[in-house]
């Protein structure tokens, strides 16, 4: 049986100053999944970082574009046409402006909802892609999104955002089994949320 290759991005922007910003909460995740699941250390490869290692049988590709956001889709092209995967072997981890805080959907296909990271990994590989959407909220007023998202999350946020990062990556074994439905309830029930 051949063994089946994901490829999972985690969307942020490279750089300490960006680290706690709520546009970096994919690197977040796909960091924590990492040392969840012990994966090799991270290396420079497709203009990002890329850890591998395996959840259950299969073998999960992390990236985390070092492009910044805007310019995602290079990263991820160049990782996807190296490993010869499609886009239903994608799996991409970001902010959802739309999605109430700590709350996370997952889809497959869709548009990019205003978000560049997205917008530019559609124009590399098409838009049929898995995506997590982890809600940051909405600030109430488009003038104040773009310091919302480029904001850091804050002090009061910080237990509930390493509850959701850590909830993410013990469930994660269902995104390998692309039981979407599953990931989605068992991480709501971590969260208590219904």
């Amino acid at each position: 049986m051949e063994l089946s290759v994901q490829l999972w991005v985690g969307l942020g922007n490279p750089g300490a100053e960006y680290a706690l910003h709520r546009h970096n909460v994919g690197f977040m995740a796909t960091d924590v999944i990492a040392q969840e699941f012990r994966f090799a250390p991270w290396k420079a490869k497709f203009q990002g970082n890329l850890a591998e290692g395996r959840i259950g049988v299969d073998k999960i590709l992390l990236l985390k574009p070092a492009t910044f956001m805007n310019e995602s889709g290079r990263s991820v092209g160049e990782a996807i046409r190296f490993y010869k995967l499609t886009p239903a072997d994608l799996t991409v981890f970001y902010d959802e402006l739309d999605l109430a805080p700590f709350k996370v959907k997952v889809r497959t296909g869709g548009g990019a909802a205003g978000h560049n990271g997205i917008r530019s990994i559609m124009s590399h590989v098409g838009e049929e892609f898995r995506r997590v959407r982890i809600g940051i909220g909405h600030p109430g007023h488009k003038d104040r999104v773009t310091g919302h998202v480029l904001g850091n999350y804050a002090k009061a946020e910080m237990e509930d955002l390493a509850h959701l990062l850590g909830s993410i990556a013990v469930e994660a074994k269902w995104l390998a089994e692309n039981d979407d439905v599953r990931f989605m309830s068992d991480l709501a029930g971590r969260m208590g949320q219904d």
